[in-house]
């Protein structure tokens, strides 16, 4: 019987180094967060459906060396990949409050749909913070 393979510190913080990198230009772009005012509830699904893909399919489908079945799980969900998409919406939410991006970009809106656009633009961002992510996770 092999033994699962540990996820360690390390591993987290390459993948909040890739999450960050590529997330930042689309946390701070008017053009997302105007995106996000016009998107349903059902596109924010579909985007992290689109993240989940993502990861999963970075970690596991692109990676032949990783098996999914020989990592450490919590409830059966390896915790590489949870760390992923931690760190994917972690990473998009940190930066565009420490930026204060959602005061600046729809700050006139009442405080509820704020958070609501403020979530949906955390969708889209975390998109490319989870390629980030699983791209820094594979090469490091």
């Amino acid at each position: 019987m092999q033994q699962r393979q540990k996820h360690k510190l390390a591993d987290t913080a390459q993948q909040i180094v890739g999450g960050f990198l590529l997330s930042g230009p689309f946390v701070v772009t008017a053009e997302v967060w105007r995106l996000a005012q016009n998107m349903t509830v059902f596109h924010s699904l579909v985007l992290v459906a689109g993240v989940v893909a993502i990861g999963y399919g970075g970690l596991y489908g692109a990676d032949n060396d990783r098996d999914p079945n020989r990592e450490a799980a919590i409830a059966g969900v390896p915790v590489r990949f949870v760390s992923v998409l931690l760190v994917a919406y972690g990473s998009v939410a940190a930066l565009a409050l420490s930026i204060t991006a959602p005061e600046t970009f729809v700050g006139d809106l009442p405080r509820t749909e704020r958070l609501y656009v403020t979530l949906r633009a955390i969708s889209v961002a975390a998109i490319f913070s989870v390629v980030g992510a699983v791209t820094t996770d594979s090469l490091f």
